[in-house]
């Protein structure tokens, strides 16, 4: 009796303890999503039930399926290149004797930059007449017009690494110092060369970093807008109109009901993607 009477107490505390966060998280998130969801019903200016005609209305918008696919081609591009160069940088520096405090600053940097700077950074190297092109005429290749073209997908795809690079590795590090080096060893005196330790031994140690990894850098290629938004306004060339210009649009003229419809359905495939990455972590 005494020990189910702890028990008891115990559970109490705990709930207690996360109590503060769960009221938060239902106030500012739960709350005001579960609104959304019945806005998204509803016509923006009366309010009447209007069913699935908002959902409709955004799937047969031609801004929608440009924006969902550039969206989604950004995402399948970004996180193969971050996940893969940010696991090489952090075994790189892991193996480094000298400098990993400098090149972990290094890293670091571009996440301490404001969105302004980086802005700005932008424009002195790919404007029309800025750094890069500048290097390209003096060599006789011609000016590019990299915010006017398809490069400007590449811009943002270079942007993205840049900004992420740094906390991927910092993600990837915490997972290899959590591999006991014995293994190491005794796989080398089995004669197990670098690459098989890499392949046998880091990677399959590493799967629970990669889910965290593959998860957080999937949700930040959502926060990718604002240094295109500052860059290239509300209307940017269409290989990097992304779904977050569509909804900065809707906003501004006061489309409520579609932008609530985009939002649930955004919000449901990235929870779907989600439970299925989930899942397959959980059969291997």
């Amino acid at each position: 009796m005494r020990k189910k009477k702890t028990r008891k107490k115990q559970d109490w505390a705990g709930l207690l303890f996360i109590l503060p966060s769960l009221a938060g998280v239902a106030v500012f998130t739960l709350i005001p999503f579960a609104d959304v969801i019945r806005r998204s019903f509803t016509a923006a200016v009366t309010g009447m039930w209007v069913g699935f005609t908002n959902y409709r209305t955004v799937f047969a918008n031609t801004a929608f399926r440009l924006a969902a696919s550039n969206t989604l081609r950004f995402t399948l591009v970004c996180l193969p290149l971050l996940i893969a160069v940010s696991l090489a940088l952090a075994v790189l520096l892991q193996n480094l004797i000298f400098g990993k405090n400098l090149l972990k600053s290094i890293c670091l940097m571009p996440m301490a930059v404001p969105a302004a700077s980086v802005v700005l950074v932008w424009k002195v190297l790919f404007h029309r007449h800025g750094l890069i092109n500048a290097l390209l005429e003096k060599a006789g290749l011609g000016q590019i017009g990299w915010m006017e073209t398809g490069c400007a997908f590449a811009v943002l795809v270079v942007s993205y690494l840049w900004k992420n690079l740094g906390y991927d590795m910092i993600l990837w590090l915490a997972g290899l110092a959590g591999i006991p080096t014995e293994i190491y060893e005794a796989a080398r005196v089995d004669g197990a060369g670098d690459w098989k330790c890499f392949l046998l031994i880091t990677l399959p140690n590493l799967k629970s970093s990669l889910y965290t990894i593959t998860v957080l850098s999937f949700l930040n290629s959502f926060k990718v807008f604002r240094e295109a938004w500052l860059v290239a306004g509300d209307y940017p060339h269409q290989s990097m109109y992304l779904l977050q210009h569509l909804y900065s649009n809707w906003f501004r003229d006061l489309a409520f009901d579609k932008i609530a419809a985009a939002a649930v359905t955004t919000a449901g495939i990235v929870f779907v993607l989600i439970m299925l990455l989930q899942r397959m972590w959980e059969q291997e």
